[in-house]
């Protein structure tokens, strides 16, 4: 996603500084990708995703379109026609440089965009990074980032906690739950109506991908013929469903959202595109199986985002950054602590069970086969969801007092992804992903 916006964005600014040439002058782009994004590209699909943005697509665009068949469509095209300019050369295989040398400096996921003369002389370049979550920033932009976001008064909402303790202090100051501070900020910038019509519309999405995961079969493109499993998983246990644990069903369900993924279809990044099945999983258990209401699913999100945003604030959600613990981890926290909330649990027990889900992720390494964002990434999406309804479990048993905090608990994630090797942040340089076996 990251990469896709920034190709667009670099499409508007040349649209902005360039709108007419001489028709003598041919025009093209290049796209560099560096660090991460150089190892990790081709498996992530990266270079799909600059074709697609720079042809003015954006991910809300795709969901409803073949999209593989849309970027084989693309990829056969030379050139990129500009509204205003003309055609601008571009070739995805000449023209996305996958250069595995020296990152970036500012961060492990950078991409340069530049347009050329015929000459090879740069017209206009920028520099973006992919900071997680499908976000992104400027090289100017990312000096100026905490964490990295961008910070915005907290006198602008009425409730500007920015630490688990400080979200715990002002909860019992107020006497509202996480979700409804939460709910009260939202409504500083939006109305309450239009949170809310975002909140299903998001739910309705995550619903979509799953159900859609849960009734698709067939292998899996990149390289490796990975089978899909979570529709004959789910069929088997609708049969056996005596025999049927709440493992199985989160398996199934996370499964089904990250085969989608490993696709290239929709998915809602929660936190991440690699990390988007924990949260369905756990959200859809508790509507299917435990009757959880459309409010609850409001409420759910609400408290779940709020702890995404304190280990973003806090930490980071970028395997590049931190390894899988900062993407399957985060996810799996945030579960616990939505599914946590709408099952009756106080805001302490809240982010205990926020706390224990990460904490039994530190140190996870981000190590993809071939780049690809399948092995370990889909079944690792079905223990985090395990992991998130097993940690709100633990905590409703609880009183909320624990020895280790979730500020604390971010905080020990971040030192160890910066202590991290390289080679097991998302760059298929380490781990499982030179371990195969070739028979």
């Amino acid at each position: 996603m990251g990469p896709m916006l920034a190709a667009r964005e670099f499409i508007s600014l040349i649209k902005a500084h360039y709108l007419k040439h001489q028709s003598s002058q041919k025009l093209s782009i290049k796209c560099t990708l560096k660090g991460a994004l150089s190892a990790t590209g081709k498996g992530h699909a990266t270079d799909s995703a600059i074709v697609l943005g720079l042809n003015n697509y954006l991910p809300k665009d795709l969901a409803d379109k073949d999209v593989n068949a849309l970027i084989h469509s693309l990829r056969r095209h030379a050139s990129i026609d500009m509204d205003g300019i003309g055609p601008v050369m571009f070739s995805a295989h000449d023209n996305i440089i996958f250069d595995t040398g020296t990152p970036l400096p500012e961060h492990p996921n950078g991409m340069i965009f530049e347009l050329l003369n015929e000459q090879g002389e740069t017209l206009i370049s920028e520099t973006y990074f992919s900071i997680g979550g499908g976000f992104i920033s400027k090289a100017e932009e990312i000096r100026q980032l905490v964490a990295p976001l961008k910070m915005q008064s907290m006198d602008t909402i009425p409730y500007p906690f920015d630490s688990a303790q400080s979200m715990l202090d002002m909860s019992r100051q107020s006497g509202l739950s996480i979700a409804e501070m939460k709910r009260r900020n939202e409504i500083e910038f939006i109305s309450e109506e239009k949170l809310n019509e975002g909140l299903d519309l998001i739910w309705q999405a995550m619903r979509q991908c799953l159900e859609t995961g849960l009734s698709t079969e067939g292998i899996l493109p990149g390289g490796i013929n990975l089978a899909r499993r979570a529709k004959q998983l789910h069929q088997k246990f609708l049969k056996q469903a005596d025999e049927t644990d709440i493992n199985d069903w989160l398996c199934a369900y996370a499964m089904a959202v990250n085969e989608e993924n490993a696709d290239g279809h929709m998915v809602v990044t929660a936190p991440t595109n690699g990390a988007a099945g924990v949260i369905p999983a756990v959200l859809f258990y508790f509507t299917t199986h435990m009757g959880g209401a459309k409010t609850q699913v409001r409420e759910f999100l609400l408290t779940a985002s709020a702890i995404g945003g304190l280990i973003k604030h806090l930490s980071s959600i970028s395997g590049a950054e931190v390894g899988c613990q900062g993407e399957v981890g985060s996810a799996s926290s945030m579960a616990a602590a939505g599914l946590c909330a709408v099952r009756g649990g106080t805001p302490q027990q809240v982010e205990h069970a926020a706390e224990i889900a990460l904490e039994h992720h530190l140190g996870m390494t981000c190590d993809p086969v071939l780049g690809l964002v399948q092995v370990p990434c889909i079944e690792r999406n079905g223990f985090g969801a395990i992991k998130a309804y097993t940690a709100a479990s633990l905590a409703l048993h609880g009183s909320g007092n624990h020895f280790m905090t979730l500020d604390k608990c971010i905080a020990a994630m971040k030192q160890t992804g910066e202590e991290m090797s390289i080679k097991f942040k998302e760059t298929a340089l380490g781990g499982l992903a030179v371990t195969i076996t070739e028979c």
